[in-house]
């Protein structure tokens, strides 16, 4: 086990080498042009410490707090779990208020996987002790909804039966399938009412994995009063594309229900609850629709984006289409592509983007 304060000097080592070596695998994308810009993805590890908040030790980093509630969730009828990290100030500093980071988990997922999988807090912690600000970060289970408010029913009697489900029934058999409403109503309002937050858009933002980074910028497009920047790694976030592959343009996408399963792969099992069995479910849900109404909203708030894939992901190619549409669409926004594929180690590596973007958009209170 490493100490916190190598752990601290690794953060600092990371950033030095990100300035200093440069490659043209990030483009950031304004409302009116393309910009290559120099980065290189670079190794981050975190070691196991443990998250209980204790008070500073000389050459050793201030950490935060882990811990779990329940909240009851009017949005889907049942109570759901969610982690919340606190940062290392929030108990000896109870004026302040703080930001809220809400990051989402992929397909299979649950509240426990930015921190027992993707250590999270860790990375914070070392972060904060780097000079970065704090934040309190809200970990939500979504079970496998897609983050949406589903096309289909839930099948209650059919969940209940399912002795092969990971979690009891209780938590799990979700009578009403509205996963979007439950983040940015039920979540939003229990971490404000529960913590010192600053109850504001410019307060939160919201960042996800694979599914997760679909449920992300799906939710700050379509709730840009609520959230104000939207990070991914890794996202389903051109659920419809068929090709080519490699992308380019002109793109084809789905049009029949053949076509959505061809789209789909893998992932069909779960999408068809989340968003039907026709074009016209799955139109409604994409991306570049809530993209398409944010530019319509004209003088509404727009919330910053940014996500990033490995180039050996599977998704590699729906990150691209949807970079090509946003910049048609002349939708600010950053977009980087690294070395890796679909995995922990891909997600850990470039955690602190995610945080690093999130936090320098996100308000603050008074000290």
């Amino acid at each position: 086990m490493h100490s916190s304060h190598s752990f601290r000097k690794r953060i600092a080592a990371n950033r030095a080498v990100r300035a200093t070596r440069r490659c043209a695998s990030v483009v950031v994308a304004t409302a009116t042009a393309l910009t290559a810009t120099a980065l290189t993805a670079t190794a981050f590890t975190a070691t196991a410490l443990s998250a209980q908040a204790t008070a500073p030790v000389t050459g050793r980093a201030a950490q935060g707090t882990v811990r779990t509630d329940t909240l009851w969730s009017q949005s889907l009828g049942i109570r759901k779990a969610v982690r919340v990290y606190l940062p290392p100030s929030y108990a000896m500093n109870p004026q302040k208020k703080y930001p809220v980071l809400f990051y989402l988990h992929g397909l299979g997922g649950d509240e426990r996987n930015w921190t027992e999988a993707g250590r999270l807090h860790l990375v914070m912690d070392s972060m904060v002790a780097a000079g970065q600000p704090e934040a309190i970060i809200a970990m939500p289970d979504g079970d496998d909804g897609w983050w949406t408010t589903a096309n289909m029913f839930a099948d209650l009697p059919a969940c209940r039966a399912d002795t092969a489900r990971r979690e009891p029934e209780a938590s799990y058999c979700v009578p009403w399938l509205h996963y979007d409403d439950y983040v940015a109503h039920d979540l939003v309002a229990y971490v404000d009412r529960t913590y010192r937050t600053l109850k504001s858009r410019g307060g939160r933002g919201i960042a996800g994995l694979s599914m997760g980074g679909y449920g992300a910028i799906t939710l700050a497009l379509a709730y840009p009063d609520v959230f104000a920047a939207a990070a991914s790694h890794s996202g389903v976030l051109s659920p419809m594309y068929l090709g080519p592959h490699p992308f380019a343009e002109p793109s084809v996408y789905a049009q029949d229900s053949i076509g959505l399963r061809r789209a789909a792969g893998s992932l069909w099992r779960t999408q068809r609850i989340a968003f039907g069995l026709d074009t016209l479910g799955w139109q409604a849900r994409d991306p570049v629709r809530f993209a398409r109404q944010a530019v319509a909203r004209h003088g509404a708030p727009m919330p910053f984006l940014r996500f990033d894939c490995g180039v050996n992901d599977p998704y590699i190619d729906q990150n691209r289409a949807l970079h090509a549409t946003l910049t048609a669409l002349g939708v600010s926004h950053e977009y980087a592509e690294w070395p890796g594929v679909h995995d922990w180690n891909y997600w850990r590596t470039h955690l602190p983007e995610s945080l690093e973007f999130l936090l320098a958009r996100v308000q603050y209170g008074p000290p």
